[in-house]
């Protein structure tokens, strides 16, 4: 009786123990990829923020994600969640056509400004060129369009506290040649598309602390807060089933992959939008999809003083291990 009663024993012990194992073993591959993503973010010579979330399990990594950080074009996300909700709510029809006047033109990235003043893209057109292009010409109408406040307003009816658009991008071009000449302060959007960006001996020197300065930044975001931007945008609950589906298809067509897609080679697809200050500044978020996921991640690098290829390389690096990694 008592030789099986110590069998009985036995076994439930080594069926704990095996009921345990499993867990014990995702917690430590955890902390394992969280000290991995760290040290590779701390080798970069750059400010660095990071969040990520495997939406099957709820397991998430911060590592300084609820500092606030520059944006740059990643803040042009919350722009075409917007834009959406109002043609949701009817008050914007997203296949209205729209003339591109000359004052409308901006420099930095994107097509529009390659073609000639009076073409007339729809309101999908332009917001879809605002992300997977990063369109600046793009952006600034879909700003007028909605209203730079209202971006912010629905921030902050989101319960989003740090994450806010600050100028349209025509206001920073506008601030970048008024370091360089005070002047330049007074010049019209058209004559700051005219003039260029500077190219003077002291240029990149203020371009840097401008890169810092969070006074002059797009706007402000953190890593923590985007994610769960992105998320929602992938349960659909920030818009309709319709237009949710459609902001991702938007950011499935990303051009830019020098960063989190750059070394995924068929291991996941990525939904992401990039932010470009360069060399000082690349960030890139987004959604992975493979088998076991999917995973939102963020990373922000900001007041970067390295090698600018290493920094990109990093991302890539960090985005296959959280593949690799969460199943």
């Amino acid at each position: 009786m008592k030789r099986v009663e110590i069998r009985g024993v036995v076994l439930l012990a080594v069926v704990m123990v095996w009921g345990c194992a499993p867990e014990q073993d995702s917690v430590s591959q955890s902390g394992d990829l969280t000290s991995r993503i760290e040290t590779s973010l701390n080798s970069l010579n750059a400010k660095t923020s990071f969040y990520a979330k495997h939406l099957p399990s709820g397991r998430e990594i911060a590592i300084r994600a609820d500092e606030p950080m520059n944006a740059l074009s990643v803040i042009k996300i919350p722009i075409m969640v917007l834009a959406y909700q109002d043609a949701d709510a009817g008050a914007l029809d997203l296949d209205e056509r729209y003339r591109i006047q000359p004052e409308d033109m901006r420099r930095g990235s994107g097509l529009l400004q390659s073609f000639l003043p009076g073409i007339e893209p729809t309101y999908r057109d332009i917001i879809t060129q605002m992300i997977i292009t990063s369109d600046n010409t793009a952006t600034d109408v879909v700003i007028k369009r909605l209203g730079l406040e209202r971006v912010n307003m629905m921030l902050a009816e989101l319960g989003f506290e740090q994450t806010r658009l600050r100028a349209t991008t025509g206001e920073l071009f506008r601030a970048v040649l008024a370091l360089a000449d005070p002047g330049n302060a007074s010049l019209s959007d058209r004559e700051v598309f005219e003039s260029g960006f500077p190219s003077d001996p002291e240029a990149a020197v203020r371009s840097f602390g401008f890169e810092g300065d969070s006074t002059q930044w797009l706007g402000r975001i953190t890593a923590r807060e985007i994610s769960h931007m992105l998320e929602a945008i992938e349960e659909g609950e920030l818009a309709s089933p319709e237009s949710s589906d459609e902001m991702i298809g938007i950011l499935r067509r990303q051009f830019y992959s020098s960063r989190l897609p750059q070394q995924l080679r068929g291991r996941a697809s990525i939904a992401h939008k990039t932010g470009d200050w360069p060399p000082h500044a690349g960030n890139d978020v987004g959604i992975l999809y493979y088998e076991g996921g999917p995973t939102v991640v963020a990373v922000f690098t900001n007041q970067n003083q390295g090698d600018f290829f290493e920094l990109e390389a990093a991302l890539g690096r960090i985005a296959v291990d959280l593949v690799d990694s969460w199943r």
